[in-house]
């Protein structure tokens, strides 16, 4: 029984989707004015991986995860620049499905970009203005949020404490302080569409109940975001979406939490500001996705070197049983029979993942698992294939298909000249070792790390992996 925290009902609920074995998950995704940074990857990351659990439970997912391209930040970029808007967000668009494949995130089903839904946002805030939720100001359209009665009820906060609280945007032409914009009237120079209230473009909430609700109906199962986005973002989707269709919005709500950088929270003018492609070029997509799975998804997150270290030393020991495994299996000996309870490691994997997708459980069983089937190799002179084909297949279910940690494309998938060259830089780095030449041996390690090759130096040696960049 798979078991999800829902932020709106503030408790652990047993997951029913709405129409089994159908799951439909919505994800807020990027406004496309810059490379997005490694608490981004955070979000995107763990989505995926709620995402693949599901489907390895058997579910149908249609996964959506908008692309926001047009609004205020995009508009100044593009101004900084000398550029249109939409170059600006077609570039970083492009961008992004680079950094996000090789992160190993899995293709949604859908991502809509909010110019394309232009029309339906329209609609959405004509029938909130026909039932006198919404009010136009010279041309400036606003949300009542005195007429929706749930306000509030994701973030936990009366009308009150959030007018307190909250950042909210200073307009003389609002009726109430937490009244937001649906449609913003044209300035001079921007980008524009034609309205029932004149030229001008979506307020940033607005795009995406238009699209959720357009791709996955009035009401879905799951919206997921970081948990910055609680209010006033999704708090607002709630509040326009259920007054438009007059049905609930979305049934669980799953919000990913914040990533600070060595203690302290990542800003630009800290100099601890990193997006995830500088990441990249120092650790491999397994050991980031690791050392985010080796969290609880929910609670804040240090972020350092060190810690990114000792996630790529773990995602090697598991790699390294993982080409052990294929290593094996392409040999055509039988060997001996091995008795080994596969189906109790993967009730433990289900275990910690049916409690709230705890990935940090789920992980610790890997490596318990690991560290046994090292064992069971050691002491068994010749286990036979079937062992060795059951240890693959768990590691593919869970560690490659679930958690994105291991990959089991290997060198035996590389032609043969590529293999040969790969072999001879690495024989050529041992003799650089050997006379303490570290420079080359360096140089040698960090120009094939470049090309995505992946050196993994062991007591046994030195083995490779591929990887794609």
């Amino acid at each position: 029984m798979l078991k999800i925290y829902n932020t709106l009902t503030k408790q652990k609920e047993e997951f029913i989707p709405i129409n089994p074995p159908l799951v439909k998950m919505y994800m807020c995704g990027p406004t496309v004015y810059d490379y997005f940074h490694i608490g981004n990857a955070r979000s995107f990351i763990m989505s995926d991986i709620v995402r693949r659990y599901l489907e390895y439970k058997g579910y149908a997912v249609t996964f959506v995860m908008n692309l926001t391209d047009v609004d205020d930040k995009i508009i100044k970029k593009a101004n900084e620049e000398g550029k249109s808007a939409k170059d600006v967000a077609e570039f970083y668009i492009k961008e992004f499905f680079t950094d996000i494949e090789k992160l190993r995130i899995k293709p949604a089903t859908y991502y809509p970009r909010a110019t394309e839904f232009m029309n339906d946002m329209i609609e959405m805030i004509k029938r909130l203005e026909e039932k006198g939720i919404a009010y136009n100001v010279d041309g400036n359209v606003f949300y009542d949020v005195s007429k929706f009665i749930g306000y509030g009820k994701l973030s936990g906060k009366n009308t009150d404490e959030l007018e307190a609280g909250a950042r909210v945007e200073v307009n003389e032409q609002k009726k109430h302080p937490l009244d937001f914009a649906l449609w913003k009237k044209a300035k001079e120079g921007e980008p524009y569409w034609e309205s029932p209230w004149g030229k001008g473009r979506p307020g940033w909430h607005i795009e995406c109940s238009a699209m959720s609700c357009k791709l996955l109906g009035e009401s879905f199962d799951i919206h997921a975001g970081g948990h910055d986005l609680i209010f006033p973002h999704h708090e607002n989707e709630i509040a326009q979406s259920e007054a438009a269709n007059e049905k609930p919005f979305a049934k669980y709500w799953l919000h990913f939490g914040f990533l600070n950088i060595n203690e302290e929270k990542m800003s630009k003018s800290l100099g601890n500001f990193f997006t995830a492609r500088e990441i990249l070029k120092k650790y491999s997509a397994e050991a980031v996705r690791l050392f985010f799975a080796q969290a609880y998804y929910r609670g804040p997150l240090n972020f350092s070197d060190e810690l990114l270290q000792a996630a790529e030393k773990g995602a090697e020991k598991i790699q390294n049983l993982a080409d052990k495994l294929n290593e094996q299996l392409s040999k055509s000996a039988e060997g001996n029979k091995v008795n080994f309870n596969f189906e109790q490691w993967y009730k433990k994997f289900e275990e910690a993942m049916d409690d709230d997708f705890n990935t940090a459980q789920a992980t610790a069983v890997l490596f318990d698992f690991t560290r046994e089937v090292n064992r069971v190799i050691a002491e068994n002179e010749n286990p036979d294939k079937e062992f060795y084909s059951e240890a693959k297949s768990f590691l593919k279910k869970t560690a490659e298909d679930v958690l994105g940690i291991v990959n089991f494309e290997t060198k035996e998938n590389l032609p043969s000249l590529e293999n040969d060259l790969i072999e001879l830089l690495i024989k050529i780095r041992a003799e650089a070792k050997q006379n303490k030449n570290y420079a080359l041996s360096d140089k040698i390690r960090d120009e094939l790390n470049k090309l995505g090759v992946i050196l993994q130096d062991t007591k046994d040696g030195t083995s490779y992996k591929k990887v794609k960049k």
